[in-house]
């Protein structure tokens, strides 16, 4: 008996589960990470790691990688903002906020940063039905994370920290959005390995010289707790998981991939209940609800315009 083959319409949307679920595991494993490990260190290994493995996978597979002078003009501006350069700054940001605090800078703003470049750069409609799962969203997210994050007066430091992670986060959707025109012409999977490996790089070479602990973590002495979860941020996170965002940007538009921004931050939560054994309360789960309606919005709107 034939098993039916799946549409393209469904296939999309497992990837996005797909995508939702990973990255919403790796909070996890970059909050094991970050505690043994600098954090641009870390990332920067973890990121390099991955562009040289897939870009190598890619020529092993027989599929040329182009790395032509005019390319990387436009891909190593690229890598710096996605990977170098927000990361290092949400990272560092982090150290001075809670880590629920982090997530919901991070998370509200993302789908509302992705939806204005998009509009500005005309890839995007602006629609009621977006604006209002937008709305849902970021109001569960709130519910989910505000009592607990923003309880307590924040001090100088803080506002410093909260600061960075936003200002991290805007640079990441305009990197996002921003490749959605080189993806014309660049394979996803080539664009992920590219902008992994100079992205990775440019942390590795800030890193070294500038953050301390950089040299003596680069004996790679980190235990397997640590290096469990690096394996999964690697394959997972930044190959896998990279590879279905290219794919998703191109098919679907920056604003509609951009609404996993509302279901990863759930999965982590749930993954630290699983793993950590965590406590949450019906409030908290009333907001898990609010993200996921807010998502199913946001994927039910209308496709971006054609030619964008």
């Amino acid at each position: 008996m034939a098993v039916p083959s799946l549409s393209l319409a469904t296939r999309q949307r497992l990837l996005f589960a797909v995508l939702c679920f990973v990255w919403g595991t790796t909070f996890l494993a970059l909050k094991i990470g970050v505690t043994a490990v600098p954090p641009a260190f870390y990332s920067g290994v973890r990121w390099t790691a991955a562009g040289v493995l897939l870009l190598a996978w890619r020529r092993v597979r027989g599929q040329r990688v182009l790395v032509r002078p005019r390319l990387l003009l436009r891909v190593v501006p690229l890598a710096l903002v996605l990977v170098g350069v927000c990361s290092a700054v949400q990272l560092y940001g982090l150290r001075e906020v809670s880590s629920g605090l982090g997530a919901v800078i991070s998370s509200a703003l993302t789908p509302i940063t992705m939806l204005i470049v998009a509009v500005a750069l005309g890839q995007e409609r602006l629609e009621g039905r977006h604006l209002l799962g937008l709305g849902i969203g970021i109001g569960g997210i709130l519910v989910l994370f505000g009592p607990a994050a923003i309880s307590g007066d924040m001090g100088k430091a803080a506002l410093l920290g909260a600061a960075l992670v936003a200002f991290g986060t805007v640079l990441y959707c305009v990197g996002a959005v921003g490749s959605r025109r080189l993806l014309r012409i660049v394979p996803p999977a080539q664009l992920a390995g590219l902008t992994n490996l100079f992205g990775g790089l440019a942390l590795l070479v800030f890193s070294l010289p500038l953050e301390p602990g950089a040299w003596q973590a680069a004996n790679l002495a980190w235990g397997w707790e640590v290096w469990l979860g690096w394996l999964w941020l690697v394959f997972a996170g930044s190959l896998g998981a990279s590879i279905i965002y290219f794919l998703l940007m191109r098919d679907w538009g920056a604003s509609r991939t951009g609404s996993y921004a509302f279901i990863s931050p759930v999965i982590s939560v749930l993954a630290g209940m699983a793993v950590l054994h965590e406590h949450v309360s019906l409030t908290e789960a009333v907001g898990m609800l609010l993200m996921l309606a807010g998502a199913g919005l946001s994927l039910g709107r209308s496709p971006p315009r054609r030619g964008a």
